[in-house]
């Protein structure tokens, strides 16, 4: 992959979206506020540039591991049990799907109708929201799809002794991470509101009870009765 900062200019590009409010609803359903979404950027950002090695064969990009750690809080932030079980299946078949594009979408890049650096967080976007389907779901299942490449390659680096250098989260896998993951999140968000407006109104699949019961429209309020003769009577109206 390039080394252009891809990854970079999208998160700034995401930095001002939530500036100004336009990600808040995002946000919302990713358990998080400006200020913490803000800060975990800019973490991500600055640490983008710190690479730590773990010995010969392994080194392990700041940046990136934050960008992971998010996608575990996003995970454990998930509504129900069955939520987080899918959110999981949907990282291991975004796995194998990247893997697959891997072996034969890249083995010559230059036939490729599109730049290689797009093809892995174009894969990982899709396939984790069509795999884990809620925005969390589909950012977990994007951004581990791809540390898991990383991680192989690892184990088949240091199982067949060959000689190579990993950089988890980093290098080319920096960009990948984080371009999959926001397209994960942009799909899921784009079809999903989508899809609940043609619903009419919000999905409450996988969302805890309390939530469910705060998205339901408030009953009406009983209507009041005119005053009848009955009433009259009593207060003294009536016909003496």
């Amino acid at each position: 992959m390039s080394n252009f900062p891809i990854g970079l200019i999208a998160l700034v590009v995401v930095s001002i979206l939530i500036y100004f409010g336009v990600a808040h609803r995002v946000l919302d359903k990713l358990r998080m506020n400006d200020k913490s979404a803000l800060a975990v950027i800019a973490a991500i950002i600055i640490g983008s540039f710190i690479d730590i090695p773990l010995g010969s064969r392994l080194t392990i990009n700041v940046g990136g591991s934050i960008a992971v750690i998010l996608a575990v809080y996003v995970w454990l932030g998930a509504g129900t049990a069955f939520e987080k079980v899918r959110s999981v299946i949907a990282a291991i078949v975004t796995g194998l799907a990247l893997f697959i594009a891997g072996r034969y979408l890249g083995a010559e890049p230059e036939q490729i109708f599109i730049d290689p650096i797009y093809i892995y967080p174009l894969v990982a976007g899709v396939v984790g929201y069509l795999a884990g389907r809620s925005r969390r779901g589909a950012f977990f299942a994007a951004v581990m799809g791809v540390l898991s490449l990383d991680i192989t390659q690892y184990v088949y680096l240091t199982r067949s002794g060959l000689r190579g250098i990993v950089h988890v989260g980093g290098a080319g896998a920096f960009d990948s991470l984080i371009l999959s993951g926001i397209l994960a999140v942009l799909l899921a968000e784009l079809i999903g509101e989508s899809l609940e407006r043609i619903q009419g109104g919000p999905a409450t699949e996988d969302r805890p009870p309390e939530l469910i019961k705060n998205l339901r429209e408030p009953e009406p309020a009983p209507a009041q009765k005119p005053m009848g003769d009955e009433q009259k009577e009593e207060r003294g109206d009536g016909d003496v």
